[in-house]
């Protein structure tokens, strides 16, 4: 094998509660996560030779050592150099079809899918847990970008409790093209106004919660409107009126519910059904007429990274 084309998922959260600090100074969350069909294709090629080149459509990707992709690159020729000088280099291209800086875990994606792409061409034999522990280095998104489905996350979001699937659930997502909200900025805005509620809870009451949000699931997927929680928007809503008009437009326009995803600012609404979608997602666009928003219908899927098909390739 000298090529491999990968698909990245994009992923929403349904549920984002900031428990409180941690020592490492990152904060103690609980997440519900969800993988959508939304996708990133990357292809990754040996080439023979020593550079690692990406490329990408998107003017707005950074290609230079910034990118996420890069550093999951550097971190597995830092830890296994014989296989990268075995193997060589490659080329990386990626068609970029996520928004960018949506709070949808795109690039958290693409460190994904570099990582499992280099266990495959430079032949390491990682497993799913080691390709996890090398994702948590990157970034807290990563290790559920891995897997994807529908999980529960802990801790700083690296730790993943893998859930039974949400069948027959579509959605719509919105962003502002022009419009990006800085993860780190959410974060610590939050801990600005909100440390003072913070706290460090038990292993029981963490329990106590996860049990409650895997009831709810396992009850009636149509109800998971009612879980729906995102402490962010405490902080990222009055900050961005955009944002917020977004949401209270899309609330009126019908669906199971709407809700900020991560640090925003997409915006997404669940629906029973694509029909249910597509027309909450014209509905949108009437009332806003705004060229700056962009909108998709697509639907929640059961995995993270995964081999691309021909018709994927081809699209």
């Amino acid at each position: 094998m000298n090529h491999v084309y990968l698909l990245a998922p994009a992923k929403i959260n349904l549920y984002l509660e900031i428990v409180g600090n941690r020592p490492d100074g990152y904060h103690e969350l609980l997440m519900l996560m969800q993988s959508i069909e939304l996708s990133d294709l990357l292809e990754f090629r040996l080439t023979g030779i020593e550079d690692i080149r990406l490329y990408c459509q998107h003017p707005q990707v950074p290609t230079d050592q910034s990118n996420l992709i890069y550093k999951a690159v550097n971190l597995v020729k830092q830890k296994f150099p014989s296989a990268y000088n075995n193997f060589g280099g490659m080329d990386i291209t990626l068609n970029k079809k996520i928004p960018i800086a949506a709070g949808v875990a795109g690039g958290s994606g693409n460190a994904a899918a570099t990582l499992v792409g280099l266990n495959l061409l430079w032949r390491l034999g990682l497993t799913e847990n080691q390709l996890k522990e090398l994702g948590a280095q990157l970034g807290s998104d990563v290790p559920f970008s891995l897997v994807g489905g529908t999980a529960l996350a802990s801790g700083r979001g690296e730790k993943i409790d893998s859930l039974p699937p949400l069948e027959n659930l579509w959605l719509v997502l919105a962003k502002y093209e022009s419009l990006g909200v800085s993860t780190i900025w959410a974060y610590q805005a939050y801990r600005q106004q909100f440390s003072s509620s913070y706290r460090q809870p038990d292993a029981l009451e963490r329990q106590g919660k996860i049990n409650f949000l895997r009831s709810k699931l396992e009850i009636d997927s149509g109800k998971l409107g009612e879980i729906l929680h995102n402490d962010l928007e405490k902080v990222v809503l009055p900050s961005y009126p955009q944002v917020q008009q977004l949401k209270e437009i899309m609330q009126k326009a019908g669906g199971l519910g709407t809700m900020m995803s991560g640090s925003g600012p997409s915006v997404f609404t669940l629906c029973r059904s694509q029909e249910e979608a597509e027309k909450i997602k014209q509905q949108t666009q009437i009332d806003l007429k705004n060229p700056d928003l962009k909108l998709w219908v697509t639907r929640l899927v059961n995995q993270g990274v995964q081999m691309a098909t021909n018709e994927h390739i081809k699209s």
